[in-house]
């Protein structure tokens, strides 16, 4: 039986997890998880699975979850101490990487410097130090494995290949609610507009960067580490049935694509017991009949120019990456909350990178402070208290 931590049990990658180890108890076991503040549905999980640790947000919720979960023994930390407690909790193997936000950095670190084997559903962490993690991954010998459903196609097209032979990946986007949508019509898109994403049910964040696009930028710069590419060797189309979930040309001109049904089940379960494969007897099959058409076309950077910007943040390198995650969690949280206007999410971004002065990241300590800085940058711009705590801390 695998002994597994989960960092953001109560995101929907966490609640896919936790739904996998349920059909498969005879193999996994919680040993320990972190969430923020949805205390309602940690109770739930932390009475059915029973891990030894649990970590909240702040010392204020772990004083009333100890409370809510009385009788249950269960150690409860909070904050990023408590996050990197989780995530290096001794008796675990694999380390399910599922908070939104590059404040999954720390806590990821640790892990690996634990020797965890790393199941990786956060793509901001290869964003903001992606060489520093690749770095500490091959120090200490462990595996990491891609759960978005692009980077974990491309994880099982390029199994068992001899990478000489890959000339580039493909990673698919269904082109999110707006891909029809005139550019003078953005204007008017609301928030509840943004989270009606036609595809996948996902967390608010994600689901905006979804509809931005920048979602995909993201990946295009986690694709570059995961699987030690060029800018030029990674391409993005729109494919908005979501079926092929990504794909790889080889040099001989063939191309091998992944294809399922749209269902964060298939990449988790493949995560959590590689090299294995488990029978998700629960899901439907895949019926290309019933599908009908599978369509693709070009991003239109024009509309959506966050692909556009990521592409650029990983080819100037240094810490440009950084700057533009930090901004951009910031103007997404921003939008949420109703003080800027969806087409002001890249105008404001491209502001923030064309005012950064960008180095070479040495450092943690250096990441931090692009951190810091961007983000007081982006809440400026949207005008709020431009002072912002990093996520990094």
């Amino acid at each position: 039986m695998k002994p597994i931590a989960i960092l953001g049990s109560t995101g929907s990658v966490g609640v896919t997890t936790l739904d996998v180890v349920a059909r498969f108890s005879d193999r996994f076991r919680v040993v320990a998880m972190a969430a923020g503040r949805n205390l309602e549905l940690l109770v739930a999980q932390v009475r059915r699975f029973r891990p030894e640790l649990v970590s909240v947000a702040s010392a204020e919720l772990a004083g009333e979850l100890a409370e809510r979960l009385k009788p249950e023994r269960v150690a409860i930390v909070h904050g990023m101490e408590g996050a990197i407690a989780v995530a290096t909790h001794p008796a675990a193997r694999l380390l399910v990487s599922a908070l939104v936000g590059a404040k999954g950095l720390r806590p990821t670190l640790a892990a690996i410097a634990a020797g965890k084997d790393i199941a990786f559903a956060n793509k901001e962490v290869l964003v903001v130090a992606g060489e520093l993690v690749i770095r500490a991954v091959r120090a200490h010998r462990v595996n990491l494995l891609p759960v978005d459903s692009e980077h974990n196609a491309i994880f099982q097209c390029l199994e068992g290949r001899d990478r000489a032979t890959l000339k580039r990946i493909i990673l698919t986007a269904s082109g999110g609610p707006f891909r029809e949508l005139r550019l003078e019509q953005f204007a008017d898109v609301t928030v509840a507009d943004a989270l009606r994403h036609p595809t996948w049910q996902m967390g608010s964040k994600i689901t905006i960067d979804s509809a931005t696009l920048m979602n995909k930028g993201l990946e295009v710069i986690e694709a570059r580490w995961l699987f030690d590419l060029d800018r030029v060797q990674i391409s993005v189309v729109i494919h908005p049935q979501s079926v092929i979930h990504s794909m790889v040309e080889l040099v001989d001109g063939s191309v091998i694509a992944e294809m399922a049904i749209p269902d964060m089940a298939i990449p988790v379960a493949y995560a959590l017991a590689f090299p294995d494969r488990l029978p998700l007897e629960h899901l439907p099959p895949l019926s290309l009949i019933d599908r009908g058409k599978l369509t693709f076309e070009a991003p239109d950077v024009t509309r959506f120019p966050c692909l556009r910007l990521a592409y650029e943040a990983l080819g100037e390198g240094g810490m440009m990456p950084a700057c533009l995650n930090a901004a951009n969690e910031e103007l997404v949280a921003a939008f949420l909350a109703g003080h800027v206007r969806f087409i002001d999410l890249p105008r404001h971004l491209e502001t923030v990178m064309e005012r950064f002065d960008n180095r070479p990241a040495a450092s943690l300590e250096d990441l931090l402070e692009t951190d810091g800085w961007a983000r007081g940058a982006a809440r400026e711009l949207a005008g709020l208290d431009p002072v912002a705590t990093t996520a990094l801390i």
